[in-house]
């Protein structure tokens, strides 16, 4: 990159999001994204306001592409195990592309500024949408979407570390998986709810 040359906020942000993802989220530093501009860090500064604002922006950033591949994944299935499965390949092919964008996904939307929170709520509101088509109504349905998103986040953990030392091939494990969520969701143990007029 030439140095100082078109510098921007939005350059910068994604640059570190590129650098997330070969160094991991939490080893970005205003220090090396100067360098990969070839600049001083103090050039930096003119855009940006430190390193917690590229953290939230990169965040943001991160979100708002997850929930655009997500939506485009299950536009137009109308199957709830369609959208389920295309869902779920979406979101792991997302963490396992992007490793460092993905790690930025799963900062507490509730520490952002409201601004950058966009994405986050798209993301939250497709989940809940897939799972609603298994007639789950509340508090299932935040249930539901507490173990969909332990079992997606905790598999793609594993795997993104090679904690996964059987040959037996991955992708097939995750195949089942979505199936057996699939059936779970067919068959969760609704809350019980008052009797009408009680």
């Amino acid at each position: 990159m030439g140095a100082r040359v078109g510098l921007t906020t939005s350059r910068i942000v994604h640059a570190a999001a590129d650098l997330a993802d070969s160094v991991g989220f939490a080893n970005v530093t205003i220090s090396a994204l100067a360098r990969g501009f070839g600049v001083k860090d103090a050039s930096l500064y003119s855009h940006i306001g430190g390193l917690q604002e590229v953290r939230t922006r990169v965040a943001s950033l991160a979100a708002e592409e997850l929930s655009s591949r997500l939506a485009e994944s299950i536009a137009g299935r109308s199957s709830p195990g369609d959208r389920l499965a295309a869902f779920a390949h979406a979101y792991r092919g997302y963490a396992l592309r992007h490793p460092g964008r993905y790690a930025a996904t799963q900062l507490s939307a509730d520490t952002l500024p409201p601004a950058d929170t966009g994405g986050f709520t798209h993301s939250t509101g497709l989940t809940y949408s897939v799972l609603r088509a298994y007639d789950l109504r509340e508090p299932d349905l935040t249930d539901a979407v507490r173990m969909m998103r332990s079992a997606f986040h905790g598999f793609i953990d594993i795997e993104s570390t090679g904690g996964f030392g059987h040959p037996h091939d991955i992708n097939d494990s995750w195949s089942k998986i979505v199936v057996s969520l699939q059936q779970m969701l067919e068959r969760w143990p609704r809350a019980r709810r008052p009797e009408p007029g009680a």
